[in-house]
C-alpha cells in the first residue's frame, strides 16, 4: 500500500504526512508548480499514479476540482474532506454542512481523496518528491488575480480574522479586518455574503463553498454564524465572535464571545496590541 499526494505548495507535503501516518503507509509527493487548470493537470498526473493504492490532496476548491477529474480518468472511487481514517478503505467525512459525520467505504482501487489536515496528527516521512508543470488541457488559464499582499495563505494561517456584510465596502473591510489581521500576523477571511456583496475578494471566502480553515485562532467580526460558514471553521482551535446582536447564532459555537459593535471593539483591540 502506498500513497501519492498532490501538493500545490511545499507546506502541503508536511500536512500529507499526517494522512499517510493515519493510513499506515509511506508516501510520495508531487508538487505542482505554476497555475495549471484542472483538466490539463489531471491528464499530466494520470501516468504518475500507476502502482499507488491511494492518491490524495489537501482539501480545497482547487484540489477537489482536480481530484474529481483524476478519479474519472482512473475510474476510481473518490472521498472528499476526509477527517479520519478507520481502515485503508473506510473513512469519515462531514456531511450536511458538518452537522453529520458519515462513515463511507470505498469498494475499488485506487482510492482518490481530499483530506482536512486538522484531522490528522503525527507524520510520515515523504519518499520521492517530484515537481510537475502540467501540460495544457482543454481549458486555458487566461489570468489570475490574488489580493492580500504578504499575508499568509488563508488555508494555512495560524490566525484568521474574518468579516461579514456589516463591513459595508471593500475599503472598510481592508482597514478594519485587514488591519487587525496584519497586527496579529494572520490572514483575512470573509463570509459568502461579504464576497457576494463585493466587500471582499472571492479568494477570501471561508465556508462550505469557500475555503476550509483550521487556525489556532479564528476571529469572526460581524458574522452571524450561518451553517455554511460554520462548516468551514469548525476545526479552529479557538473561535472568538464579535457581534452586536446577542442572539447571533455564532455565539452558540464560539469559545469566546463579545457582544459589541465591531467598529468600536476592533480599533480598541488593535490599540492594545
Amino acid at each position: 500500500m502506498r500513497l501519492l499526494t498532490v501538493c500545490f505548495d511545499t507546506a502541503e507535503v508536511a500536512q500529507a504526512g499526517g494522512f499517510a501516518a493515519a493510513l499506515g503507509c509511506e508516501f510520495d509527493a508531487v508538487v505542482v508548480s505554476g497555475h495549471p487548470v484542472a483538466d490539463g493537470l489531471a491528464e499530466a498526473l494520470r501516468p504518475l499514479t500507476e502502482g499507488y493504492t491511494h492518491i490524495a490532496a489537501v482539501s480545497s476548491m482547487k484540489s477537489k476540482d482536480l481530484m474529481a477529474r483524476l478519479a474519472g480518468l482512473l475510474d476510481a472511487a473518490m472521498v472528499t474532506d476526509v477527517v479520519a481514517v478507520t481502515s485503508p478503505s473506510v473513512f469519515q467525512r462531514p456531511m450536511v454542512a458538518g452537522s453529520i459525520l458519515a462513515t463511507v467505504e470505498t469498494l475499488c482501487s485506487p482510492v482518490v481523496a481530499t483530506f482536512r489536515p486538522a484531522g490528522f496528527k503525527g507524520s510520515a516521512g515523504a519518499g520521492k518528491t517530484t515537481e510537475l508543470v502540467a501540460a495544457a488541457g482543454r481549458a486555458t488559464l487566461v489570468s489570475e488575480t490574488v489580493r492580500g499582499g504578504s499575508r499568509p495563505d488563508l488555508s494555512q494561517a495560524k490566525v484568521v480574522v474574518s468579516g461579514g456584510r456589516p463591513l459595508g465596502d471593500a475599503e472598510t473591510f481592508e482597514r478594519v479586518i485587514g488591519g487587525l489581521a496584519d497586527k496579529l500576523g494572520g490572514a483575512a477571511g470573509a463570509t459568502r455574503a461579504a464576497v457576494d456583496s463585493g466587500i471582499a475578494p472571492n479568494e477570501l471566502q471561508v465556508g462550505q463553498t469557500g475555503k476550509i480553515v483550521a487556525p489556532d485562532l479564528y476571529i469572526a467580526a460581524g458574522i452571524s454564524g450561518s451553517t455554511q460558514h460554520m462548516a468551514g471553521i469548525k476545526d479552529s482551535k479557538l473561535i472568538v465572535a464579535i457581534n452586536k446582536d446577542p442572539d447571533a447564532p455564532i455565539f452558540e459555537s464560539a469559545d469566546l464571545g463579545l457582544v459589541a459593535d465591531l467598529f468600536e471593539a476592533i480599533p480598541e483591540l488593535q490599540s492594545k496590541l
